[in-house]
Formats: structure tokens, C-alpha cells, sequence
């Protein structure tokens, strides 16, 4: 009896061998599961769930403004569902067209009709980047929200590289394009509109307009933006207290149509830097501005129209001296700025609300 209980071991231990030996055939050993791999090599289960990222998140929305992209819509939707296939987490991909006038919303509906998890926005005519990842936000139900252009040259690849990162407990990942694949011009006038935002911001993100970003679902509530501000999301975010990141993304050069940079983008993105410096840091306290210049210029006109009154009283002639209209007109826009400060601080006074303070936790 006993011989015959050994010989069936010994039975299943060889269809087991055997069963490793293809590959793929799972065992418990000691409480333990695991398999072989093709090539002999023994992956626990412990091993091969670390694989898998164990992302906090409940479903991904993937936000895509585009303008006359109807040739590369297929294939990015086509890498979309390759990539996030294999993510344990739902996801949906928000096309907004930007008022195109080629074929690119007969190709949205397409894609939103053989798959569920696509859906489209279309403007009536073209309102700009910032007003269609606005409106995307808007109707976006994850609690993340990714974002990403239409012209193939930002990498779907990359979608998982911003999840982690973003599941390390940041509330932004933008990226950057470290190598990109550019004409000369814009290359290098973005690196030089990226390194004065980071001067100006202290924000050390080395490519502010990068269109791949991660959010989490507060941030993207408490930021609105307008006109040419979507490239200054992280500096909106940063000042409101978030936490941001960056990743080395890969950038592709443009496979279909034409570029919509020019060079009026670049100028506006200056003027827009101005404007969001101004509405994070001084909207609620304007006098610490208008105050300062104007304290600056009067100060200013102070000193040079003293030294031109010791001149007068020592026998000098100020006929013919021009400075005495810059002291005079520099103490003109010292009280001009002054009263610009003072009326924003009474306009201030008067609007304030508790919805400007955002709140972190509450117990």
C-alpha cells in the first residue's frame, strides 16, 4: 500500500515538472503560487503583482484638444487602448474639436461609435487650446484627468509613467520633452520662454507647455483657465499649494499636417505670464504692487527734484534742466500708482468670499 501511495507521487510530481516546463502551469508549494516563464525563470505571485502598479485611482480621463488632426485620430486612439489595456482601472478619452474644418469630427464619431469609452466635444469655431481643455475639464468624470495633444507626437506610452508618479502623492505631473522633435525655431524659442517663466516663478519645471500632464480631479476644480493660460497650469496649481512633479517624456516628430505654432503664440505667452503673475500673487493683496511702484516712483521723483532745489538755492538755473520734468513726472505716477493700489484694495475689501481659500482636509 505504502509503495503504491509513493508511485503516485511520484506520478504528480512528474506531470508537474512537466507542466512547468511549458511555461505557464501555476502550482501551490508551501502556500505559494507562482509559475515558470519560457525562460525558466520563476516568478511568485508576490513578484509578479509588483509588476502591476497598484494605482489609487477609480477611472482615468484623458482629455484631447485638437484643430485639423483627422489623419492621426485612428492611430491615437488605436495606442490609447493598447497601452491603458493592461491598467486595472477604467478610463475614458474626451476628444475636443477646436472648430476643425477638415475631416477630423467624421473621424471622432467613428471612433465614438465602435467604442463606448470615447466621447467628443465639438466647437462651432475655434476658441483656442485653453477654452477647450476648460470645457474637457468640465466634462471629464475620472479622478484623474490626463492630458495629452492629437498630433501623435506626444507619447501614449507615457499615460502609465504619469499614473505612478502621480500615485506617488503629487497632485500634478507635467512633462518634459527633453529631446524634441521640433523645427529650430520653435525648439528653441520654447526653451527660452520655459527658462523665463522658471526664473520669474521659481518653479523649477523645465517645460511648462509640455500637453502631457496628469491632474487630480481638485486640482483641475479649483483652476480655470482662459486665453493662453494652459501653459501656465503648473504655476496656477503651484500657487494654490500643490504638489508638482515632472517626467522625462518621450516626444515624436509630427507625423501628420501642419504645426499651429507662430510666432504671436509666443509674444501672447508673455503677456499671459504677466497676467497670471498678477492674478496668483497680488489679486487679493494689489496695494503690495501698485503700492511698492508707486512708493518706488515717488521716492524717485523725491530725490531728484531735491537735488535740483539745492542746485536752485546755490545759484544754480534750472531753465534748462530736463530732469526737473522727470522728478515731476515721476512723482505724478508714484501718487497715480498709489491710487490704483488703494482702489484695488477697497474693490477687495468689499468682494471677499470663502470660496478663494481651499481646503485641504476638514475633521
Amino acid at each position: 500500500m505504502e509503495d503504491q501511495e509513493k508511485q503516485d507521487q511520484k506520478v504528480s510530481e512528474g506531470q508537474k515538472s512537466e507542466q512547468e516546463e511549458k511555461g505557464s502551469a501555476p502550482y501551490k508549494g508551501n502556500q505559494r503560487r507562482g509559475f515558470y516563464n519560457r525562460n525558466r525563470r520563476y516568478y511568485s505571485s508576490r513578484q509578479y503583482q509588483s509588476k502591476r502598479e497598484n494605482l489609487k485611482f477609480n477611472k482615468v480621463s484623458i482629455v484631447i484638444p485638437l484643430v485639423n488632426e483627422e489623419e492621426s485620430l485612428n492611430p491615437l486612439s488605436h495606442e490609447i487602448r493598447k497601452v491603458l489595456k493592461p491598467i486595472d482601472v477604467g478610463f475614458e478619452v474626451i476628444f475636443v474639436d477646436d472648430g476643425s474644418d477638415d475631416n477630423s469630427l467624421k473621424a471622432i464619431k467613428e471612433i465614438c461609435r465602435t467604442d463606448k469609452r470615447f466621447k467628443y466635444l465639438s466647437f462651432r469655431k475655434n476658441y483656442g487650446k485653453s477654452a477647450a481643455l476648460q470645457v474637457g475639464f468640465k466634462h471629464a468624470t475620472g479622478d484623474v484627468i490626463v492630458t495629452m495633444d492629437a498630433d501623435l507626437q506626444d507619447d501614449p506610452s507615457e499615460i502609465p509613467n504619469l499614473l505612478k508618479k502621480l500615485n506617488e502623492g503629487f497632485d500634478l505631473v507635467s512633462g518634459w520633452k527633453k529631446v524634441r522633435q521640433d523645427p529650430f525655431i520653435k525648439k528653441y524659442s520654447s526653451r527660452f520662454f520655459n527658462f523665463v517663466t522658471r526664473i520669474i516663478s521659481k518653479i523649477k519645471i523645465h517645460d511648462f507647455n509640455c500637453g502631457l500632464k496628469a491632474y487630480r480631479k481638485e486640482v483641475i476644480e479649483n483652476v480655470y483657465v482662459y486665453g493662453e493660460l494652459h501653459r501656465y497650469i503648473p504655476l496656477l496649481a503651484h500657487w494654490q499649494g500643490y504638489k508638482i512633479s515632472e517626467i522625462i517624456v518621450k516626444h515624436h516628430p509630427r507625423r501628420y499636417g501642419r504645426t499651429k505654432f507662430g510666432m504671436s503664440r509666443f509674444f501672447k505667452g508673455f503677456i499671459d505670464l504677466i497676467t497670471v503673475i498678477f492674478t496668483t500673487r497680488y489679486i487679493r493683496r494689489p496695494m503690495h504692487l501698485f503700492g511698492f511702484l508707486g512708493a518706488l516712483a515717488f521716492l524717485a521723483g523725491i530725490v531728484v527734484n531735491g537735488y535740483l532745489t539745492y542746485l536752485w538755492v546755490t545759484g544754480g538755473y534750472l531753465s534748462n534742466r530736463p530732469m526737473l520734468f522727470l522728478g515731476i513726472l515721476l512723482i505724478i505716477v508714484g501718487v497715480q500708482f498709489f491710487s490704483v493700489g488703494l482702489l484695488g484694495e477697497m474693490f477687495v475689501h468689499n468682494t471677499r468670499s470663502e470660496k478663494e481659500y481651499i481646503i485641504k482636509e476638514k475633521g
